[in-house]
């Protein structure tokens, strides 16, 4: 019995459109993300790997879809390959299987640091781009993600021996978050 043909489609924010990839190819199931490709962590993406079984194809528009990040990248296509599942990147036309050519790994590691070397040099650009906005003046960071009379009545309540998690809980944020705004006090 032939496997089926899996999709997964990214992009990096919520308001950008994975419409163009994949358009016209015949997949069954689709997996879909809108988060960075800086790593594997993505719902989405553990969600397909999870469902590839033994004979599937994962089709992906691209590499740089898959992963942003060299080692991730092989690491993904060499696991999924272990598994029996092939990998199909559409843009490149490649499919990798596990008995792949030499050069078609030279292609994989090539692109893959292509790939890395673009998140690399977007976020280069980010950093000068908000130095620049931080000299003009016109760039002030994110805004507070709590008030300061909220900021205030947590320290309160984490001095009087409440749990953090249970703040973080009750005010919507992440424990990070609130662990943050303890530090400030004490910087």
């Amino acid at each position: 019995m032939a496997g089926q043909r899996i999709g997964y489609k990214r992009v990096s924010t919520v308001d950008q459109n994975t419409g163009r990839q994949l358009e016209g190819i015949s997949i069954d199931k689709i997996f879909e993300d809108k988060a960075s490709g800086k790593n594997t962590a993505r719902p989405q993406l553990l969600a397909a790997l999870e469902f590839c079984r033994e004979g599937d194809i994962l089709v992906v528009h691209s590499m740089d879809r898959l992963a942003r990040n060299l080692t991730d990248l092989r690491l993904l296509v060499k696991d999924l390959t272990a598994r029996g599942v092939a990998v199909q990147f559409i843009k490149e036309s490649l499919t990798f299987t596990g008995d792949d050519s030499p050069m078609a790994n030279l292609l994989l590691s090539m692109l893959g640091a292509v790939a890395e070397f673009e998140r690399a040099l977007i976020l280069e650009r980010q950093r000068e781009g908000i130095a620049l906005a931080k000299a003009a003046g016109k760039y002030k960071g994110r805004k507070p993600t709590l008030s300061a009379d909220t900021i205030i009545e947590i320290r309160q309540r984490s001095a009087a021996g409440e749990k953090k998690a249970a703040l973080a809980r009750e005010f919507s944020v992440s424990r990070e978050t609130i662990y943050a705004y303890l530090h400030q006090q004490a910087a």
